[in-house]
């Protein structure tokens, strides 16, 4: 009886475990059966991406320099390059060995791959900026496998983007969407060239949305990244990424590597912004952007607390520029940018691309806080200069080998003088300022990021008409709560929060 009942349990045990086992397997294959299937996507989709060829003529040193040598004293070998952001066209014929003509520079054709999209039936395609810039020769390979050379219609650097034209009709387009509906999680596809291998597809998920990359420049400051992790390499620069209804969202243009590879970091130009340019480069050839005039900082904590603020959000006002339009407005130094024309400014990297896409010539509502108070002011924005005028607007470098007056006394670890006159002429500054000699390591001036060279400018929005005036200061400052200290510095003025043990 004991060993029927045994048995019966047994099988029962049996059934049940398998009866679970199939259970799990039906809930898996219904997870997989969710995934995307992109297959009639890359179908329609992909007649309309191309392949770019393009082939530069380059100038290179002797052994040892790296394949991004200008045959300059200074270049690394290509092994001890520093990690940074990668534009990703491939680049061939810039081989590693020895020069047949020793160390003397030399001339030599080079082939890079890049990708595109087709724009119009009448051969426009869009593709990167930095794929065709310098080229010497553009030949554009279509899915047909046709082949025809392209001219540049322009060409924008600041946003990496490119219109470039064959001569062709009744060719298969993509169709644009709106990266602005994206959402963090949400599947993207990519088609392009990676290593010159044509047509290839690769899948993944929108990262994270108005990324800003700078690339140790200001270069890239008006556009908010999209980053995926869809697996990019070198040769997918120019191409699409599209979303699951087909439609192009962003142009695939930056990844973040340290080989040049694929390392789940990838960057896209949303669309607007890549079609707006599009628009201004055909229509005449050049592209107007809105400009403020502003040097801006994030706000941290510490700074946030200093100024009043329960969080640290929006885009902190370091310097108004000489002639910008911002010198022409309310605007002042020390106020924290939280809304612009209506939009919400969620730290600095924000703010330049807002500018950026506002048209020129209108004025613009601006809400900043303002010494514990949010205040609405109205903005006129002008147009961004060329690279070249705005380097000649942002602050100079001090005049070097100079002696300064003889040190006046020491507060808070840091050896204070009185400002030379050769710094305040480097440095525009019209009044005030007491110049920092020295700062002791582990001080409470190094802790809170003063340095050598500093200047004090101004301290809980009070100007620093001298050192005496500035000792008075620090000694009515409030303990344990973090005050705003404007700081004057070579590079360009900086807003750090001081907070007194």
């Amino acid at each position: 009886m004991n060993r029927k009942i045994a048995g019966i349990n047994t099988k029962l045990s049996l059934g049940a475990a398998l009866l679970l086992l199939f259970s799990s397997w039906s809930v898996m294959a219904a997870n997989v059966s969710g995934l995307p299937n992109f297959t009639e996507l890359v179908k329609q989709q992909m007649p309309a991406v191309v392949s770019i060829r393009v082939t530069q003529k380059r100038t290179m040193g002797g052994m040892g320099m790296n394949p991004f040598s200008q045959g300059g004293p200074n270049d690394l070998p290509y092994d001890e390059l520093p990690e940074f952001f990668r534009r990703f066209f491939e680049d061939r014929g810039m081989g590693m060995g020895p020069s047949p003509h020793g160390n003397k520079p030399r001339e030599f054709e080079s082939q890079a791959q890049g990708s595109g999209s087709i724009l119009s039936e009448d051969g426009y395609i869009l593709t990167n900026h930095h794929v065709i810039e310098d080229a010497d020769e553009i030949v554009v390979r279509l899915y047909d496998h046709r082949e025809f050379k392209a001219t540049v219609i322009g060409s924008d650097a600041r946003s990496d983007v490119a219109v470039i034209k064959i001569d062709a009709d009744q060719l298969p387009t993509i169709k644009t969407g709106t990266s602005t509906e994206l959402e963090i999680g949400e599947w993207v596809l990519a088609i392009g060239s990676p290593f010159g291998f044509e047509m290839s597809a690769t899948a993944g998920i929108v990262s994270a949305k108005a990324r800003n990359i700078s690339e140790g420049s200001n270069q890239f400051n008006y556009v908010p990244f999209i980053q995926t992790d869809v697996a990019i390499n070198p040769g997918n620069s120019g191409g699409p990424l599209f979303n699951l209804n087909g439609e192009v969202v962003g142009v695939n243009s930056i990844i973040f590597s340290k080989s040049g590879g694929y390392m789940g970091l990838s960057f896209a130009i949303p669309i607007e912004m890549a079609m707006d340019v599009v628009k201004q480069v055909k229509n005449g050839g050049h592209v107007s952007r809105g400009w403020l005039g502003v040097m801006i900082q994030p706000v941290t904590r510490d700074l946030a607390e200093s100024f009043g603020m329960d969080r640290p959000v929006g885009a902190l006002v370091a310097q108004i520029l000489d002639d910008g339009p911002a010198s022409n407005s309310d605007l002042q130094v020390g106020d924290v940018i939280l809304e612009f024309n209506g939009r919400f400014v969620e730290s600095n990297t924000h703010l330049p691309p807002i500018v950026g896409r506002t048209p020129v010539g209108h004025p613009v509502p601006v809400k900043v806080m303002r010494e514990g108070r949010e205040r609405i002011l109205k903005i006129k924005i002008g147009e961004l200069p060329a690279e070249e005028e705005l380097a000649d607007a942002r602050p100079q470098s001090p005049m070097q080998g100079k002696k300064v007056e003889k040190a006046v006394t020491k507060r808070l670890g840091m050896t204070l003088k009185p400002l030379p006159k050769q710094v305040r002429k480097a440095r525009s500054i019209s009044a005030g300022g007491v110049y920092i000699d020295a700062v002791d390591k582990g001080s409470v001036a190094e802790q809170f990021g003063l340095q050598k060279g500093d200047v004090i400018s101004r301290v809980n929005y009070v100007v620093v008409e001298g050192v005496d005036h500035l000792l008075e200061l620090l000694d009515t400052l409030p303990e344990g709560r973090g005050v705003p200290v404007y700081i004057v510095r070579d590079k360009g003025p900086i807003f750090l929060a001081l907070r007194l043990p």
